[in-house]
């Protein structure tokens, strides 16, 4: 078993599930009277993964650019529902989604979930982009932005107090956290990633509003100087980070704020992009930021800046997320670093570490077991044998 806070291993361990919790972890002896045994003492087992960055509930990545409008929002849920199984098969328990075209499809997809109608990991979501007119989080280049339908359009704001505004609706329509576009984007027609778009005035509304919700916001930031005007805005996290400058990291370090870098995905744009025709403003610019990324990533490593595992699960398909580690070890990190980012870190940035992250009396009985010892190679997280949610069996 993995205690994932040490990263050291312990053989001869014997978990105790109650329910959906965890009760007790102590030396293997005698089955309790009435429990069931699983024997798993074949394999490491560690707490259930963590991606604080999928867009499950999402039509996915393709050459069309039409293909979220093309895409009904009851296609787009019942797409998220086959997402979130693999996803779930693959060892990701918990995933914070961080937005849809189709807005509040996820919230859909949460609730089916928690109800028990579809498979799927615990689910966090953001029901929409806040982001400008053709700004990073709207569908550009399709047809003129004022006549796409109103749920794609749902966290358009060009003041503070359309933010304030906005915000207050979607945490009014069940969402869990907001996601602010703070920067241009890779991935959407006519946006740079260095550019700022929302404002920190705006993001400061819409923080606001989170808060007096308990809850908080994250920031998709590329550029440097967005990404410190959502440091500034005061956001518990940042995606992408990939262009942050030594400012900015020094910034991160000092206020605890959380890097979710996605540093496999350029690969994967990269070759597949260009293989089925992707916009080439969208090679371009992904061309632009994966080894700058990389290499900002290894130095936040260095600085000890709070990172967290965030895959960007859908620009490539569902189900693989795990090759990330890879890229994380490869860039800087240990293998216990990698895994700790996906397990307690990511648990820390949801704010439910008292739930999830390890494997610990009290906490939800989220636990997978792979065939080899991923602190001597963390590509055994891409082959899960077994996987365990809420204290049911999911394989």
């Amino acid at each position: 078993m993995l205690d994932v806070a040490s990263g050291t291993i312990a053989a001869g361990q014997c978990i105790l599930v109650e329910g959906e919790r965890i009760a007790r972890v102590e030396a293997c002896g005698t089955t309790p009277e009435g429990a069931e045994r699983i024997d798993w003492s074949a394999f490491t087992v560690l707490p259930g993964l963590i991606d604080l960055h999928t867009h499950l509930a999402d039509a996915g990545q393709d050459a069309d650019l039409a293909l979220p409008l093309k895409t009904s929002p009851q296609l787009t849920a019942l797409t998220g529902a086959h997402n979130a199984k693999v996803t779930l098969e693959a060892g990701f328990t918990t995933v914070r989604d961080v937005g849809t075209y189709r807005g509040l499809t996820d919230v859909a997809l949460r609730d089916a979930i928690d109800r028990g109608l579809v498979p799927g990991p615990r689910m966090f979501v953001a029901g929409a982009y806040l982001t400008h007119p053709g700004g990073g989080g709207e569908l550009n280049g399709v047809v003129p932005n004022d006549q796409l339908p109103a749920d794609m359009r749902l966290g358009v704001l060009t003041t503070a107090e359309d933010a304030r505004e906005r915000a207050e609706f979607l945490f009014d329509h069940g969402v869990d956290f907001l996601k602010i576009i703070a920067t241009g984007a890779v991935l959407a027609i006519g946006t740079e990633p260095g550019e700022p778009e929302v404002t920190e005035e705006e993001m400061r509304a819409a923080i606001a509003v989170a808060e007096a919700h308990g809850s908080y916001a994250t920031a998709h930031a590329h550029g440097a100087e967005g990404i410190k005007n959502a440091i500034r805005a005061g956001v518990r996290s940042i995606e992408h980070a990939s262009l942050i400058d030594e400012e900015g990291l020094a910034m991160a370090e000092a206020q605890g704020v959380w890097l979710v870098m996605d540093v496999f995905n350029g690969d994967w744009i990269d070759e597949v992009g260009t293989r089925e025709g992707w916009p080439e403003e969208y090679l371009r610019k992904n061309r632009e930021t994966t080894q700058i990324q990389r290499d900002n990533f290894r130095r936040a490593v260095e600085m000890g800046v709070p990172l967290a595992f965030g895959s960007d699960a859908g620009v490539y398909p569902h189900g693989i997320n795990a090759r990330q580690f890879a890229y994380m070890v490869a860039n800087g990190m240990t293998p216990a670093q990698a895994i700790r980012a996906a397990t307690l870190s990511a648990a820390t940035v949801i704010g439910h570490e008292d739930e999830l992250g390890s494997i610990a009396p009290g906490k939800y009985a989220d636990l997978i077991a792979v065939a080899a010892d991923p602190l001597d190679d963390v590509t055994t997280l891409e082959d899960v044998a077994h996987v365990m949610k809420g204290g049911a069996l999911v394989r």
